[in-house]
């Protein structure tokens, strides 16, 4: 099932990760003596980072009360001095993208929903009907201090952060409390999870989008309107929040482009979280022209120790372990705007940013994306986001460069006020000598996780023998103040002493009691393994180099981003065709011996002898050559099929196409080009249906068939109905309630047609004098329907609910475009002729529920003998890859003719998608998608050699093969990247995906399954 959505519209808010109890309220009464030097610091010494490109040395940073003053060369008078030498001072972090403050989101316990039926609104309060539209939030009401919150955020240098509330389709807007709250509000958020609503609607991704686009045009019309025509607290402050910058969570690069689409739709430029994987897509990513919140939560190694489990990992998940991290680099080499976010990234943020620097991305990139520009986003960039004079005192001092490897925050300062993040390291590990009287000694120290630790090394000179050797060695550090113990085999050397330039010196106590003085000098770095291999080793790290240089190199962005993708999509070819049968589904019928030219997409020309000295010769001699195959119904390529609503019309599959199923390309292999992908069967009135062609590779936009007539899913019979759950109370339970459905569908269509014509038919003053009609998405696809601009393609068994539907359509005066699944069409083939409806049905699929148990293989003749067009579809992921062989049983089963038998996969279901006049036979002028087969093309042994669209080869079986190979090659140089990372490949990161799910047809799940899985 697809991610549902949640709305928070304003609510994000940001604040100074400041400790509610630090206020400098004026209010305040004093009672102290006044220093004229609180508040006011001067930083010297160090590395003064103003912002991205402007670094400072040999200056003091000046700031007083909270603000940053000035940064000079003299220290002026009245400042308290902070010698920083020897670190590095950055701008206070600024993330975008968080809850801090936030109350956590309850969530339905059990199933998720108060229960499978809920449809309208459960809540008490004047807000809106749908429960996941929550823009009435503010989240700077929510806002409570959390200080285990606000000291993780200083633990990672950020100082301000934007907070939302992530519980629905659309919030509003935010601030903290007190002075933590710099600004209320500052932009609108927008996901698609609904969040914590118990509603029924939406459960799809696609019914997320058409709840947003609802609201979009309700609160437009609901805010124009004075008075208001009723009470809703959720409009109010959608409409009042309407200019605020809207941010939008999405998923993955998919969702992105869909975040732009609807933001294109209304006139809005999103702001879009990303889900990591923008890498795949940059030229996609880069014409929605939005700036990105990108996450630097990369996937940890998967588990490949095991071959089964490695065997179980997709090529798409071991390519993205080793390239989300280049994502940001990548970006920023595309000039894609972005920012980044802490948000689920953990203890890892530092790493991996370090990471994303080492691999690429600039380090003033890097700065920017953490400071000014998430500051330029929240509109406050003349307070906050670098050291400039004016803006707050919120900075970050660090013992290096903040992006160098090693490097440890040491403080954080918020407003001025100092947090201590780490004690900053005042013993560098190394290499030491240590000069205890007359006998020295030779220790190392290392520092880990702000702790010293020391240890003796091996080789002492003493002027006594029977000095014994150091076994342990304790160290502790306070500022400059050091004290140590020798243990020599249980007698103790108790050493305590203090900085003296760079060498450490004091007094010992020696077992016997006798003291003695000591010097501590560091003698170099300690030396490594590496350096200390021998001959031997390096011989074998020789050996070793192959496998190394192996796992070293970086893998290709395929396109798609899965088994069988490309470097890159395939061009137009000029191809001529030499000596093959060809079934040009036309009046010439099949032709023998015969040639066909493709030229820039298209068929130039169909005969014998045909001459092209610019066309790449293929030699068909013994081959056949069909239009594509169609397939009037399918579920593939969808990012979930159903919506629950009692009438979906208003959803669109166009939105959730998945341009990333394997599925298309398997679809390819057995030459399909084209087919309708349909909402599912769980309501009377379904979605809106997405027409494709199978362009493997493209994104989901360019996937769609170009100026293709819209469609729609309605469905009949048990599904609807609900006969598998004894326990839904949804109406229709009754096929005589799904009736009823439809007549009260179009006569409110009808009614809402009068209204807007009464409306248009008004006078210019008089419009100003009385609102408009409420917009609804529903009811303008029913109009579409009623009014032909809109075709049904319908779900059917029983020959009852067939002629029930044809009756209602001609009662409001249009007709059904096809009835798919009609396996009772035989009884009533002579009245759908007369109606004109299609069939699109299986040859010999019966018997998987009662409604079917009249279903007979003599089907699809005997509508076709009537006058009806007839298509076999698929309806399922598996046999749509063989449909040329389901045609086929109509001439065993029915006499039917070869070529009338290939037509029903070809051009009588581009006939029902009113697509026949650019494909479906082999004609010249028509789109150049063919196929060329190895043997008769409605034989169980023949093969497609080459599936041709649009001119372009998406598949070839030649090509398939070193495909095959490359994937297996690419997988075991990134299984061997994985095992030489030292974790002898247990990974704790990415599981093996879940298996695919294929949505076959009318599967009988429960209600709670459906949910998850969205059938048929």
């Amino acid at each position: 099932m697809g991610k549902l959505l949640w709305c928070t519209i304003a609510c994000v808010l940001y604040s100074a990760v400041a400790q509610a109890e630090v206020l400098s309220m004026d209010t305040r009464t004093g009672n102290d003596v006044v220093d004229q030097r609180a508040g006011a610091v001067a930083f010297t010494g160090g590395t003064i980072v103003v912002k991205p490109g402007d670094v400072r040395e040999e200056s003091a940073l000046l700031i007083r009360n909270g603000i940053v003053q000035d940064i000079v060369e003299q220290v002026p008078e009245g400042y308290r001095i902070i010698d920083v030498a020897g670190q590095y001072i950055y701008p206070g972090l600024i993330d975008y993208y968080t809850n801090y403050g936030m109350p956590a989101i309850p969530r339905p316990g059990g199933s998720r929903w108060r229960g499978p039926e809920v449809l309208s609104t459960t809540s008490e309060q004047a807000t809106n009907a749908n429960e996941a539209i929550k823009s009435h939030v503010h989240a700077a009401a929510l806002f409570t201090s959390n200080k285990e919150q606000a000291e993780h955020y200083r633990q990672t240098g950020i100082t301000a952060v934007a907070s939302f509330s992530p519980d629905g389709l659309a919030l509003t807007d935010g601030g903290l409390a007190n002075e933590s709250i710099l600004k209320q509000k500052i932009a609108t958020h927008y996901s698609f999870d609904k969040g914590s609503s118990p509603q029924f609607v939406p459960v799809s991704r696609m019914g997320a989008v058409a709840v947003l686009r609802q609201t979009y045009l309700d609160a437009e019309w609901f805010g124009q309107q004075t008075p208001r025509p009723f009470a809703d607290i959720s409009l109010d402050a959608w409409y009042a929040n309407r200019e605020l910058p809207k941010v939008m969570t999405a998923f993955d690069w998919k969702t992105v482009l869909l975040a732009d689409k609807l933001g294109d739709e209304f006139g809005d430029q999103f702001v879009i979280r990303g889900g990591g994987d923008e890498y795949q897509r940059l030229d996609a990513v880069k014409s929605t022209n939005s700036t990105l919140i990108v996450d630097v939560n990369f996937p940890k190694a998967p588990e490949v120790s095991d071959p089964l489990s490695a065997d179980q990992m997709t090529l798409s998940q071991l390519k993205h372990w080793e390239l989300a991290p280049y994502n940001l680099a990548r970006l920023d080499a595309a000039n894609i705007p972005f920012v980044i976010t802490s948000d689920s990234a953990g203890d890892k943020f530092w790493p991996n940013v370090r990471q994303a620097v080492e691999l690429g991305l600039p380090k003033d990139k890097a700065l920017a994306a953490l400071t000014t520009g998430p500051a330029k986003l929240m509109g406050e960039a003349d307070r906050i986001g670098t050291l400039e004079s004016g803006k707050l005192a919120n900075l970050v001092i660090a013992d290096g460069d903040l992006f160098a490897e090693g490097t440890r925050l040491l403080e954080t300062w918020v407003k001025g006020q100092r947090f201590e993040v780490a004690a900053p390291v005042i013993l560098a590990p190394g290499d030491y000598e240590l000069v205890l009287g007359d006998v020295t000694r030779q220790l190392s120290v290392e520092f880990k996780k702000d702790k010293y630790s020391a240890k003796a090394k091996a080789s002492e000179k003493s002027d006594d023998a029977q000095q014994p050797p150091t076994t342990k060695v304790e160290l502790s550090l306070m500022d400059d103040y050091i004290q140590m113990r020798l243990i020599d085999d249980g007698s103790v050397t108790r050493l305590a002493g203090w900085q003296s330039g760079n060498v450490w010196q004091g007094q010992a106590v020696q077992p016997d009691g006798t003291e003695v003085l000591f010097t501590l000098a560091r003698t170099g770095d300690t030396e490594s393994g590496e350096e200390k291999a021998t001959a031997e080793e390096k011989v074998t790290a020789t050996e070793t180099a192959t496998a190394e240089e192996m796992a070293a190199t970086i893998g290709e962005v395929l396109y798609p981003f899965v088994a069988h993708g490309r470097l890159k999509t395939p061009e137009q070819a000029h191809l001529l065709f030499k000596g093959a049968t060809v079934w040009t589904n036309e009046a010439e019928g099949v032709l023998d011996n015969t040639d066909v030219l493709v030229r820039d997409g298209k068929i130039a020309k169909v005969g014998r002898d045909l001459k092209s000295s610019s066309a790449t010769v293929i030699d068909a001699a013994g081959m056949h050559i069909s239009a594509g195959i169609i397939d009037e119904h399918s579920h593939i390529a969808l990012d979930g099929v159903n919506e629950f609503a009692l009438n979906s019309s208003m959803v669109r599959m166009a939105d959730v196409v998945d341009s990333e199923d394997i599925d298309i390309y398997r679809n390819l292999a057995g030459g399909v080009t084209a087919a309708q992908l349909l909402h599912g069967s769980a309501n009377p009135i379904g979605g809106q249906s997405a027409l494709i062609k199978m362009r493997w590779g493209e994104t989901p936009a360019n996937m769609l068939i170009e100026g293709a007539d819209p469609f729609i899913k309605f469905a009949l019979g048990e599904n609807v109905k609900r006969s598998s759950n004894g326990e839904s109370i949804r109406f229709p339970q009754t096929r005589m309630g799904v009736e009823q459905v439809y007549v009260n569908a179009f006569t409110e269509a009808r009614r809402y047609e009068s209204d807007w014509q009464a409306y248009n038919e008004l006078s210019r003053r008089e419009r100003q004098r009385v609102a408009p009609p409420r917009r609804d998405l529903v009811m303008d696809t029913m109009l579409e329907i009623l009014n032909g601009e809109r075709f049904v393609s319908s779900h059917s068994y029983v020959q009852s609910e067939i002629n029930m539907l044809m009756h209602v359509a001609e009662q409001f005066d249009f007709r059904i475009n096809t009835f798919t699944h009609i396996l009772e069409g035989y009884k009533v083939a002579d009245k759908m002729a007369a109606h004109g409806v299609g069939g699109s049905t299986f040859s010999d699929w019966w018997n998987y529920k009662w409604e079917v148990r009249y279903a007979i293989p003599y089907n699809a003749a005997l509508m076709q003998e009537a006058g009806v067009t007839v298509a076999i579809n698929s309806d399922d992921a598996e046999m749509s890859r063989r449909l040329n062989q389901e045609a086929a049983k109509s001439v065993r089963y029915g006499g039917m003719s070869e070529e009338d038998a290939l037509k029903m996969v070809t051009l009588n279901p581009a006939k029902l998608l009113h697509l026949d006049e650019q494909m479906g036979s082999v004609k010249v002028g028509k789109d150049a998608d063919i196929v060329l087969w190895s043997d008769h093309p409605l034989s169980v042994y023949s093969k497609a050699m080459m599936t041709l669209v649009d001119g372009r080869v998406y598949f070839d079986r030649d090509e398939d093969l070193q495909l095959r190979e490359q994937n297996a090659s690419e997988r075991n140089r990134l299984i061997q990247k994985i095992l030489s990372k030292g974790s002898n490949g247990k990974g704790k990161g990415a599981k093996p995906a879940p298996e695919k799910l294929d949505y076959h047809h009318d599967e009988l799940v429960k209600i709670s399954e459906l949910l998850e899985m969205n059938h048929d």
